[in-house]
């Protein structure tokens, strides 16, 4: 990586990540986006985030997308965000499932679509979690601004994505 361990720095940790163990790259990741045991530095954060996202994270394809949505450590990019929540939304994961969604109603690194915001909601409210009643409010909020014809195309796709996807 081209950094001088810090004092603070647990070595096991970074061999660890350093040998690919995709939780220790993210435990990396975490530390130096927070500046634990190491000085703050969001480019490193990054680029650890990515090795682990790159393949299959779900932990750090949401820890890169938050950064590129707001630009911390990377050049803002929404586009790139979406690309990794998505990622992370195709996995199950109803916190990244929740925020794709929001970025649809936005049209935020995506067209605005309420019909596909509505879609991630429904799939983020079916799992317990602490913010699945918020999640449910939102999808019946958006669910106001849809066709019938589209909500039948999406309880469609949420049918099919459940029966792909077992919790």
């Amino acid at each position: 990586m081209g950094f001088a361990q810090s004092a603070g720095m647990d070595a096991g940790l970074l061999t660890k990540a350093s040998g690919g163990d995709l939780a220790a790259q993210v435990s990396l990741g975490e530390r130096f986006a927070a500046g634990v045991d190491v000085p703050q530095d969001l480019k490193q954060a990054a680029d650890w985030y990515r090795k682990a996202a790159e393949r299959g994270n779900t932990a750090a394809e949401v820890h890169l997308a938050d950064l590129y949505r707001d630009g911390r450590g990377v050049a803002r990019d929404r586009a790139q965000a979406v690309d990794w929540y998505r990622k992370a939304a195709e996995q199950g994961d109803a916190g990244a499932q929740g925020t794709l969604a929001m970025l649809y109603v936005m049209g935020q690194g995506v067209a605005q679509s309420d019909a596909e915001a509505y879609y991630w909601l429904d799939l983020a409210a079916a799992v317990k979690s602490p913010r699945q009643d918020q999640y449910a409010a939102n999808r019946q909020n958006v669910g106001t601004r849809i066709t019938v014809e589209e909500l039948q195309a999406v309880q469609d796709r949420v049918a099919k994505w459940k029966a792909a996807h077992p919790r």
